[in-house]
């Protein structure tokens, strides 16, 4: 987004002008800007035999799926049903990566069906792949370095108490189930969760799957997650992915040497890709004066971007109708019946029915997360895509809403 003769706009197209056409709220997606994050990534680890797997559950649309896949990027998914959703984008079955956590054993199986790639996350489900995968198929598995990454507790996913991934302590219990059904492990996956800023942590996790991966003679691939972190308000700590890319080239190249052949190296970035691409554009309904604050009352709220409530997540957030105007402090709430507080206390330029305002850093988990709480209708969503906006999903409609709800006839 920017502001170009006091309007404010994205690859040229005013985003006013936007709203006045699809309506708000709406999420709207700059595919420049998930471009330019990809060549970022495959510039910082150069050198290296990159595979990026986008981490699908961050924006799940149809038409975001196929901008990857027109990229030559890969997808990770957690479901099968996200696993659906990226063959019906175009993705053949060796490039989606199925890595879920706590599933059933049939879902594992419907994806075997299907010719996914699998990974594995816990003993029981290693065991019954072992029993009737073994001399069939290969899979992957997670491990949990017990790594402690940075950010909120809930987003930190591979300390001791995660529920994700095989404890690394527990390598001697995976070589056993390995070693029983002659498992073939074609790669080893950690993940340690979102806002990951130190290059230097990264290279800690590194060390502890290096030293595991010597006790498998089969692998292809080594993948480290995701969890880069982008920057939500000027001044945050990013991931220096060029530093951790240089870093981690070497150390990546030196345990190849150990292993006694060239692996893969795999990410699954997710909100590095498309998070700072989204904007959530919302209008103002009430201006509310109360005796310690001014609220803004817009038009959406945590049905549509529930991570500030979940995860006390701040997103910067601007008066697109008024750039010039005076600025006063402003909480930003929505229509929920519930407290579902957007922005507490903003400096913006003064806001009056009516104007629409945009909270930045929507394209991740903003839409997938969304819901119907309320009864309330989830957004349209638009792409922009070279200089011309097009619509990729519609705004929902009541019928949305009770199509698949049943009336008892009670008198029968």
């Amino acid at each position: 987004m920017q502001l170009v003769n006091h309007h404010y706009q994205i690859q040229g197209l005013n985003l006013e002008d936007i709203c006045q056409e699809f309506g708000t709220p709406l999420y709207i997606y700059d595919a420049d800007a998930i471009l330019e994050k990809i060549q970022s990534l495959r510039t910082a680890f150069s050198g290296l035999p990159l595979r990026l797997k986008y981490a699908a559950k961050a924006l799940t649309n149809i038409s975001i799926l196929k901008l990857m896949k027109s990229q030559q990027v890969g997808i990770d998914v957690v479901s099968i049903q996200e696993a659906r959703l990226g063959l019906m984008a175009g993705f053949a079955p060796e490039e989606i990566m199925f890595t879920p956590n706590g599933v059933s054993f049939q879902e594992m199986q419907e994806a075997i069906e299907l010719g996914i790639n699998i990974g594995i996350d816990n003993l029981p489900m290693l065991e019954h792949f072992g029993q009737l995968y073994a001399d069939k198929l290969s899979c992957s598995l997670r491990l949990n370095p017990h790594i402690v990454a940075g950010g909120h507790a809930k987003i930190q996913v591979a300390h001791i108490n995660s529920k994700f991934g095989i404890s690394i302590s527990q390598l001697s219990q995976i070589l056993e189930i390995v070693n029983n059904y002659q498992i073939k492990i074609a790669g080893l996956h950690v993940h340690t969760g979102s806002d990951l800023k130190d290059a230097d942590v990264f290279l800690q996790t590194a060390a502890i799957l290096f030293d595991a991966a010597m006790q498998f003679k089969h692998l292809r691939f080594i993948n480290f997650g995701g969890g880069f972190k982008v920057a939500y308000k000027k001044g945050d700590h990013t991931t220096n992915i060029h530093e951790l890319g240089a870093k981690l080239k070497d150390a990546f190249l030196a345990f190849c040497e150990r292993y006694g052949k060239n692996l893969e190296i795999w990410f699954e970035p997710g909100k590095f890709l498309v998070s700072e691409a989204g904007l959530l554009l919302v209008k103002t309904n009430v201006v509310k004066k109360a005796p310690t604050t001014v609220f803004v009352q817009v038009d959406s709220g945590m049905n549509h971007l529930i991570r500030p409530m979940m995860y006390d997540a701040y997103h910067d957030i601007v008066n697109i109708s008024n750039p010039d105007g005076p600025q006063q402090e402003y909480t930003v709430v929505g229509y929920i019946c519930e407290t579902d507080t957007l922005g507490a206390n903003r400096e913006l330029n003064e806001v009056r029915e009516g104007d629409i305002i945009a909270i930045k850093n929507a394209g991740a988990y903003g839409f997938s997360m969304s819901s119907n709480y309320n009864s309330r209708l989830r957004p349209a969503e638009v792409m922009v895509y070279k200089g011309q906006a097009k619509l990729i999903r519609k705004r929902e409609e009541l019928e949305d809403l009770i199509k698949n709800q049943v009336v008892a006839d009670w008198e029968s």
